[in-house]
């Protein structure tokens, strides 16, 4: 038996869909917020759709010490009526139970799990919430968490931003359009420990055919085949269990919060932000742009920041059409095409907030993307400040395979070389006083060597697609190339920094606890927070 059917009691050919109705006979049982994130005294609204007699709540502040603040037993389950496009419109469920935020509840992410039994086996499902702070200056620095990319890869109700719609083959339309009044797809905030990643750790000999393992885990034990492309079980778990463990105090907030609130970084010395966050509005920019300017500190320990998006927070949806062509803002506000963030006519390269942008960087490790690339960062900048402490010397490379702190996707800039040390050209937007002090090999999709035969992630023709039609055919000359890179940067900007760790798997260094990689998490943390790290030669 698989762990996919001991958890439901059935077995799903080819991966899991999830909607009601989809099995006929088979435990249905999800839940959703009302919103994101809560501030104490406030009420969570829970809806839930389940066709089981009865089941469970349990609510979890999750971390490095998970700890129940919540139960109620024996809930009657209920099935809701669910519209077929649920992924773009919502769920529309009713509440099943409000629950009051203790003042007594830590900051943190919240776990909320329904159980049942059904047929003779336990049942188990997952939503969240956030718990903020209104008190910044208890914490060390606050989380800023990830959720318009998980909107953009969650496909609960069958569709998201990359697939699902019916195109009478594969299902490969992407819906423009992204709810958040539906649950999160299974393994996107709860998975087993050592679920795969979205790297291969391992080098593959001659003639190998690439692979994607966590697609394969996830089709064998039925979770969804995003389960490790964005949020909470992949990034910023094991980032917060790290931090927590190491003594820091972290505050909690959602990419909704910095849309929605102005103020929302208000108070705090310093903001990071873990793995997938490819997904951003123009709004959030404009909080993130002004906290660094006033002297905050980014610590972004991620990477792939590409696409903005519109959000409607009063009909909770997030609109991404991708290519500009699409959008029928391109005809009112070309500045709010929700494209990548380079097209020139939005006038706001990507650089110009996060030091790099994905346009330069994208895949690594991932398929038969550098498939036998180190899996860590080059060093080449050894005397810089971020590094202080490491030990690490000019061309050493840290956190390689098969930890791979490199790996999946990637940020960089448009860049050459002096004297043996890369500088920005600033063509792509960046700025020529960028500090790169670690690079890595990346491109910009997978070559088919096998005329369609295997299946591979990110196909380059999928990619050279997009930028054509960006262009319209007249693809500028420093993106006029399969190649690029991921790297490790350091910007000083207004009166604060951004530090950018440039790759989505950094985290990986620190679940498996490699020295470099949380030397370098460390000091970056402590310089901002006002720990100090002091400098060294030509650090600055």
């Amino acid at each position: 038996m698989t762990e996919q059917e001991a958890y439901y009691g059935w077995s799903v050919p080819g991966g899991l869909v999830e909607r009601p109705g989809e099995y006929p006979g088979r435990a249905e049982l999800w839940c959703y917020t009302d919103r994101f994130s809560y501030s104490p005294g406030e009420n969570v609204s829970i809806k839930v759709h389940s066709n089981t007699d009865f089941y469970d709540v349990e609510i979890i502040r999750d971390g490095a010490s998970p700890t129940t603040v919540y139960r109620r037993d024996t809930m009657p389950g209920r099935v809701h009526p669910t519209p077929t496009d649920a992924y773009a419109v919502g769920c529309g469920w009713p509440e099943a139970l409000s629950v009051a935020v203790d003042s007594e509840w830590s900051p943190g992410f919240y776990l909320i799990i329904l159980r049942s039994r059904y047929k003779g086996r336990i049942v188990e499902s997952e939503g969240f919430f956030i718990v903020r702070s209104s008190r910044p200056t208890d914490a060390d620095f606050v989380l800023i968490h990830t959720t318009s990319t998980m909107l953009a890869y969650n496909d609960w109700g069958g569709a998201n931003h990359y697939r699902g719609l019916p195109d009478g083959l594969g299902d490969d339309i992407p819906s423009a359009i992204s709810s958040t009044q539906r649950p999160v797809a299974r393994g996107m905030l709860r998975k087993p420990i050592g679920a795969p990643r979205n790297v291969h750790t391992s080098a593959p000999p001659p003639g190998w055919i690439p692979r994607h393992e966590g697609y394969e885990w996830a089709w064998l034990n039925g979770y969804s085949r995003h389960h490790a492309d964005a949020f909470w079980a992949t990034y910023e778990r094991p980032f917060t269990v790290w931090a927590e463990e190491n003594g820091y105090t972290v505050h909690h907030l959602t990419q909704h919060d910095l849309h929605e609130e102005p103020d929302a970084l208000s108070g705090y010395k310093c903001a990071a932000i873990v793995g997938h966050d490819e997904y951003w509005t123009w709004e959030m920019r404009d909080r993130i742009d002004a906290f660094v300017a006033s002297g905050g500190g980014l610590a972004r320990f991620g990477g792939n920041f590409l696409w903005q998006v519109r959000l409607d927070t009063e009909n909770g949806t997030q609109t991404c059409y991708k290519d500009p062509n699409l959008d029928p803002m391109k005809e009112v506000d070309p500045t709010r095409v929700t494209t990548a963030w380079d097209w020139p006519p939005i006038a706001r390269p990507g650089a110009h907030t996060m030091a790099l942008t994905g346009m330069a960087g994208v895949y690594g490790r991932y398929g038969a993307t550098t498939p036998r690339s180190s899996g860590g960062f080059t060093v080449y900048r050894p005397d810089h400040w971020s590094l202080v402490d490491t030990d690490l010397y000019y061309g050493d490379v840290f956190g390689a395979a098969p930890v791979c702190v490199a790996g999946f996707e990637f940020d960089g800039v448009d860049y050459t070389f002096r004297k043996g040390q890369p500088y920005a050209t600033g063509a792509d937007g960046a700025s020529t006083t960028l500090e790169i002090v670690a690079m890595t090999p990346a491109v910009i999709g997978s070559r088919d060597s096998w005329s369609g035969t295997v299946a591979i992630g990110a196909p380059m023709r999928d990619v050279q697609g997009l930028t054509d039609a960006m262009y319209d055919g007249a693809v500028p000359d420093h993106l006029d190339t399969e190649y690029g890179s991921g790297m490790v940067a350091v910007e000083k900007k207004g009166n604060g920094t951004v530090f950018n760790a440039g790759s989505c798997e950094w985290v990986s260094g620190l679940i498996h606890h490699d020295p470099f990689t949380e030397k370098i998490t460390k000091n970056v943390l402590d310089r901002f927070i006002g720990l100090g790290v002091p400098d060294i030669e030509d650090g600055e």
